[in-house]
């Protein structure tokens, strides 16, 4: 059965670290099998179109996200390719609930990274799947949408459902 982590808030200092790549020897193993599966769970339980290990008190580089075609799991990505074009959206966060902005991202990006068992991938995003895979990875580094948000675009005043986006 998953494990459902609790999700930590934007006070808590471990969303503010970089976090560490994730050895290659450990690529495919089945720890970071039951981890996909429990950050999985997790998201869902929670009503997250994404979801990175720091969010869970995990300083690994590591995220899920929930697709249309069922989750995906990322390990260790890295944008290789972005847009010369951006957009404003909306965003949220789930360590930073009942908080929803506009953010500036870029349309499309390309992103490599190892799946759960052990592949190397590469997608290419546009849309709302290159928001949350920005979104997501700026999580790894550190950054929360908060210290991206558009001046003014700040509210706190709505509920919106986290639908799974098209990869």
């Amino acid at each position: 059965m998953a494990k459902i982590y609790p999700i930590i808030k934007s006070k808590n200092p471990l969303l503010r670290k970089v976090s560490s790549e994730i050895e290659p020897a450990k690529f495919g193993s089945n720890l970071l099998k039951k981890l996909f599966l429990d950050m999985t769970a997790t998201m869902y339980k929670k009503d997250g179109i994404g979801l990175a290990a720091p969010q869970i008190s995990k300083n690994i580089r590591m995220v899920v996200i929930n697709t249309a075609e069922g989750p995906i799991c990322m390990i260790n990505p890295v944008i290789t390719k972005r847009s010369t074009t951006q957009e404003l959206g909306e965003e949220g966060c789930l360590s930073v609930p009942g908080v929803f902005g506009q953010v500036n991202r870029y349309k499309s990006v390309d992103c490599q990274f190892i799946d759960e068992n052990g592949q190397k991938n590469l997608i290419k995003a546009n849309k709302m799947m290159a928001r949350v895979i920005q979104h997501e990875i700026d999580h790894l580094d550190g950054i929360l949408f908060i210290d991206k948000l558009e001046p003014g675009s700040k509210s706190s005043d709505r509920k919106t459902e986290r639908p799974a986006v098209k990869k």
